[in-house]
């Protein structure tokens, strides 16, 4: 049902509601809070202060700079009089008057007798609900106005219970129905953990049925069996230039063992940054090509895309092996398309380019994708359906926790390379206060007397005043100062022309450059070996698997490397980074003190995204629903529910 016929609803509610990815009633009812206020009278000295009483004198308005305001006027509490100041809510002014009840939630100063208001409440507490559910809103929008229209439909409604009612009895669970009203309706905490729990459950027992699916009709799907010499390989290997790591060697040995069955590879190698995953791929790619079929391997990023290019072009520099770079700036694209076409190239390489209709491949036989979380589904499996089987081949320098990737990738075979290649030293990071600045910029010096290279981070390209942060512009200033421009300092970022990014990159492989400062577009797979030093400002602004994947961006080579991480900020996840050069310790860190973020790019694997679920938190509530959806689909119960032979067909079950 469309949402105008929602009372009070017009064009630019609509309009706003879209930008919420909020279409239809459907959408609305199914937009659920991210929070909840409880109203619980407290005293003066509570850290949060939630009291009512009675307005006392008329508000004082004041207009500040731009757009922003300040009230203050006085009230009457059961036993004193206190001040009440609130930033922002001008427009309540009229509403506020003498003799008024209200409700004040604050923050109480003792010292100057007054309360710093964060919002004003109509009315006693006793009079207001207990629990406020408070939702994700847009500019011109309120969550009290999303909560109103959410109001006037959810009794008419009609909902479904998606979960079987074996399940819900197994778990008590309320229907669906009643935990979507009182979800948007609370009463009583109780039943609304009971509510939160059924969607959380729900959620999640879906995924894992996508999982279980795509892991079962996996197994059935026959693949292209490539014949392929491994005495070949094995001389390819021996012949480059450095030596593969046991771990390395072990993942070669299991994607040539895929390659060469007649069972489509879905592998995903899992690898910490500098541990050699691209090598592996590449290695890949020539078993395919021995056998006769083309590759394609997606990138992020073009910068990621044409470095990946590059260092191709390298390691087959001695081989008759056709590589071209596809981007959305590729010149002569229509010739290449051509021999795209005609079998006269035998790898591609490109970001999200590769995925356009006008993309066709001859035998494409293997489909690698780089830092695969940083795709959606669609994007993946669009490239994926250019071939009738290919084989599929992910790379990630997320590391994932054995347990939790097991679960969540269950329709994947994990191959995990830990081991750093010979000769890397583990990166030494500490933590710098600004006020360490001085002696930060000595190290560098150092650094750069050497003859080595230098990577400085920071959050903006442009001064935000508001946040406090350093841009990269003013960084350049501030470094070009210090070191009296005795050598070549340059930024880089992802608002950058093309062109003017793989300049900048390649004057910096060439050590022209001696100090590059970025934003996070380094993150990725950016390789110097002469970098020997990182400094990232803002460093509390980055999660841990953010700043490791940067930290990462040196130490690339047997020379001793440094990490410096700027803040002001007393952060113990920062004082992990000191701790561990180890990846998959980190993010076992980041997830236990983020939860899963943006660990595993949830919302892209299995086109599934969670509204209320948690893969830290519950966990536990995904192992259950990961029991459950097994036997669902092994019982073949869902046959006899119209929702589920709807649900089957979109998920291809079938007997």
């Amino acid at each position: 049902m469309e949402l105008n016929i929602i009372k009070g609803i017009g064009d630019k509610t609509i309009t706003l509601l879209n930008k919420l990815n909020i279409y239809t009633i459907d959408d609305l009812v199914n937009y659920y809070p991210f929070r909840y206020e409880i109203l619980e009278k407290t005293d003066l000295n509570s850290d949060r202060v939630v009291i009512d009483g009675v307005v006392e004198t008329s508000p004082l308005f004041i207009r500040l700079r731009g757009k922003l305001d300040k009230m203050s006027f006085r009230i009457r509490l059961d036993d004193r009089i206190c001040n009440v100041v609130i930033f922002n809510r001008g427009f309540l002014r009229n509403n506020i008057k003498i003799n008024t009840t209200i409700t004040i939630i604050g923050k109480y100063d003792i010292k100057h007798n007054t309360i710093t208001a964060s919002d004003i409440k109509f009315g006693s507490i006793s009079s207001l609900p207990k629990i406020t559910p408070v939702y994700h809103t847009v500019s011109k929008i309120t969550s009290k106005q999303i909560n109103n229209y959410i109001l006037k439909v959810i009794d008419d409604i009609k909902v479904t219970d998606i979960i079987p009612s074996i399940l819900l009895d197994k778990y008590k669970l309320i229907p669906k129905s009643e935990a979507i009203r009182e979800i948007h309706r609370p009463d009583d905490m109780h039943l609304l953990k009971n509510a939160i729990n059924h969607i959380k459950y729900e959620e999640l027992f879906l995924f894992m049925l996508k999982m279980n699916e795509l892991k079962r009709n996996r197994v059935k799907v026959i693949g292209i069996k490539k014949d392929v010499d491994k005495n070949n390989v094995l001389e390819f290997i021996n012949n480059l230039p450095f030596k593969l790591t046991n771990d390395q060697l072990k993942v070669v040995d299991e994607i040539y063992n895929d390659l060469t069955s007649n069972i489509v590879m879905n592998r995903l190698v899992q690898g910490d940054v500098g541990s050699g995953k691209t090598i592996v791929s590449f290695i890949a790619i020539y078993i395919n090509y021995l056998a006769g079929y083309q590759s394609a391997l997606m990138a992020p990023t073009e910068l990621l895309a044409y470095q990946h290019y590059l260092n191709i072009k390298n390691i087959f520099k001695d081989y008759d092996i056709k590589i071209e770079l596809l981007t959305g700036k590729t010149k002569n694209k229509k010739k290449l398309l051509e021999d795209l076409k005609n079998n006269k190239i035998d790898v591609l390489i490109g970001t999200h380019a590769l995925i356009e209709d006008s993309v066709v491949f001859n035998n494409l036989g293997l489909v690698i994708t780089d830092e695969q979380h940083r795709f959606g589904v669609h994007q993946r499996f669009t490239l994926e359906d250019k071939s009738k089987c290919p084989d599929i081949l992910y790379l990630s320098a997320t590391p994932i926790p054995r347990t939790y990737a097991m679960t969540i990738y269950g329709d994947l075979d994990i191959s995990y390379i830990k081991t750093k290649p010979t000769g890397r030293k583990d990166i030494i990071t500490k933590v710098k206060k600004n006020s360490d600045i001085k002696g930060v910029l000595g190290l560098m010096l150092e650094q750069i007397k050497l003859g080595h290279q230098i990577y400085v981070v920071s959050p903006l390209v442009e001064e935000d005043e508001s946040l406090n942060l350093t841009s990269i512009n003013l960084l350049k200033e501030k470094l070009s100062l210090a070191f009296k421009n005795l050598f070549r300092i340059e930024i880089i970022h992802g608002k950058m022309k093309t062109s003017e990014k793989e300049s900048i990159m390649n004057d910096f492989k060439n050590n022209q450059i001696k100090i590059l400062i970025a934003t996070t577009v380094i993150e990725v797979g950016i390789d110097v070996s002469n970098a020997t030093m990182m400094v990232i400002f803002n460093a509390e602004r980055f999660g841990l698997a953010t700043l490791h994947q940067l930290r990462g961006r040196v130490g690339r080579s047997d020379l001793q490397s440094y990490c410096y991480l700027i803040s002001d900020s007393d952060n113990d996840r920062l004082k992990v980074m000191e701790e561990s050069n180890d990846g998959f310790y980190i993010s076992q860190k980041d997830f236990e003190m983020r939860g899963h973020g943006d660990l595993f790019g949830v919302k892209q694997h299995g086109d599934m995204s969670f509204k209320l679920a948690n893969l830290k938190n519950d966990y536990n509530i995904l192992l259950f629903a990961n029991e459950d959806a097994k036997k669902f689909i092994d019982s073949k119960e869902y046959l006899n529910n119209e929702y589920y032979k709807d649900l089957a067909q979109n998920l291809n079950i079938t007997d």
